[in-house]
Parts: structure tokens; sequence; C-alpha cells
């Protein structure tokens, strides 16, 4: 597998955000322009209402499909660091940190993970802040 760093850490698959999703737009502006056209013929609007609403129940699905699927990992990921946390210290993880700096917290490697823990709360770090402070990249190539 590929190294993955703060820089490249961000997943993308070409077929379902690339692909589907710019098809999806085509659609849409397509669609778009047929109801233009359709609008200027007598007794033709429903045809040309058809593929917009279509074209929309598809970009809502493209949508939501990526959320729930997200934020059904981000729960399991707070669940797997809170379980780390509390297996290398015997203490519960901080509540005061949010789940986006718990998620962050996942691509630390167990010798820099308990000390950053404190550190994103005392300094409120941001997710983002606490990626660049990790030294050794612990991957995560299982992401959604």
């Amino acid at each position: 597998m590929k190294q993955q760093s703060y820089s490249s850490h961000a997943r993308y698959v070409a077929g379902f955000h690339f692909v589907a999703g710019g098809l999806i737009i085509v659609v849409l502006v397509l669609s778009i322009i047929n109801l233009v056209q359709q609008f200027c013929a007598p007794g033709m609007l429903y045809t040309g209402v058809m593929p917009v609403l279509v074209a929309l129940i598809l970009l809502v699905l493209f949508w939501y499909s990526r959320q729930f699927a997200v934020k059904v990992q981000d729960r399991a990921i707070h669940t797997e660091e809170s379980l780390r946390h509390y297996t290398m210290t015997q203490k519960p993880l901080d509540n005061r940190l949010t789940r986006a700096q718990v998620i962050a917290l996942r691509f630390a490697p167990d010798e820099e993970f308990v000390e950053l823990a404190r550190k994103a709360v005392a300094e409120n770090m941001s997710s983002d802040d606490i990626k660049k402070a990790i030294k050794a990249w612990r991957a995560d190539h299982h992401r959604a």
C-alpha cells in the first residue's frame, strides 16, 4: 500500500467522487436545459420537470450515501480510540475532546497518542493541528 502521511491521507474513490458525482452533475445540467426547452412547448412542462426531479434525487442520494457512511465510521473510530486510550492509561479519554479531535488522533502511533491527546485538550488543538503535530504517521487505509 501507498505510504500515508498528512499530505496524502485524504481518500477519494475516483469511481464514486469523480465519475458518479460528475455524471450526476451532467444529468442535472442537461435536465435543466431540457426543462427550459419544454417550458416553451405548451403542455410539455411535466416531461421537463421529471428529469430535473430525478437528477436532484440522485444528487441528494449521492451526498447522503457518503455522509451516512462517514458518520458511522466516525463513531466507530471514536470508540476504537477511546478503547485504545483506556488500554494504554487505564483512564477514559478526556470528554473535552471533540469527535473531530479524536478522529485526528487515530493517526498518532501509540508512542505519541496519550501525550498528543493531553496536548489537544490543553491547547484546544484543531483536528488539522493534531494531524500536523504527529511525528510518525500511523496510516489508516480502511477509511470510507
